[in-house]
């Protein structure tokens, strides 16, 4: 048996008009509520005048600044003081044989101080100077103190490094520096032969000893 509806006890039919109708109030009492206007007139308040009530109520605005931070004290520490009971009676005395009534002679130079200067260094002179014994003792004195550095030998280093220095008159030497560098182990080797030679002849220039500069290969080379 198929049941029938009665259109009368339908209830949807009437939801889109109760939906329209509650829309339509709720968008009109909004209305109202932005439109409404108290019937009671106050007049604008004025900040111009200086009674106001406005500006009795004004809080002052203040700065508060951080306290001060203290830092923390240091432990002062208390020193005893000790008298010294050890007295000093013996006194330096230094006898230079003058009292002091004595007049000191007064010292007269002949003429102005000597300004001693050393003198000039030639890379050319008439006669070379040369080692005492000739190149010959040269080589044998090499052979005999010219210490190859055990360091070099086991890396392989090999080669000439070439030694400027400076023969005096009397035949010392100074101022021994390398002008050609193989290694610094081998450059020190070479300064040290160098500086521990003996005396050498002076460089003749004009007849008479001068200073010269002299520059010799010094070679290191394995078996």
């Amino acid at each position: 048996m198929e049941l029938k509806k009665n259109t009368g006890s339908d209830l949807r039919r009437w939801s889109a008009p109760l939906f329209n109708f509650g829309l339509i109030i709720s968008v009109g009492s909004v209305l109202v509520a932005f439109e409404w206007k108290d019937k009671i007139e106050k007049p604008l308040l004025q900040l111009s005048i200086g009674n106001s009530s406005w500006e009795s109520e004004v809080i002052p605005i203040t700065i508060q600044s951080p306290p001060p931070v203290i830092p923390p004290s240091t432990p002062v520490n208390e020193f005893e003081v000790i008298e010294d009971d050890v007295k000093i009676e013996d006194r330096l005395v230094i006898d230079i044989g003058v009292s002091e009534y004595d007049k000191i002679p007064e010292i007269k130079l002949d003429g102005p101080p000597e300004i001693e200067t050393a003198p000039e260094i030639l890379d050319f002179t008439e006669v070379q100077a040369k080692f005492k014994g000739g190149m010959d003792a040269w080589y044998t004195y090499l052979k005999n103190n010219l210490t190859y550095p055990k360091q070099a030998q086991k890396v392989g280093i090999e080669g000439t490094v070439i030694v400027r220095f400076v023969i005096n008159t009397d035949g010392s030497i100074q101022d021994v520096e390398v002008v050609r560098s193989i290694d610094s182990i081998l450059d020190k080797a070479a300064i040290d032969v160098i500086q521990n030679s003996p005396e050498w002849n002076p460089a003749i220039h004009h007849g008479r000893p001068v200073r010269s500069r002299m520059t010799i290969p010094i070679k290191f080379k394995l078996n």
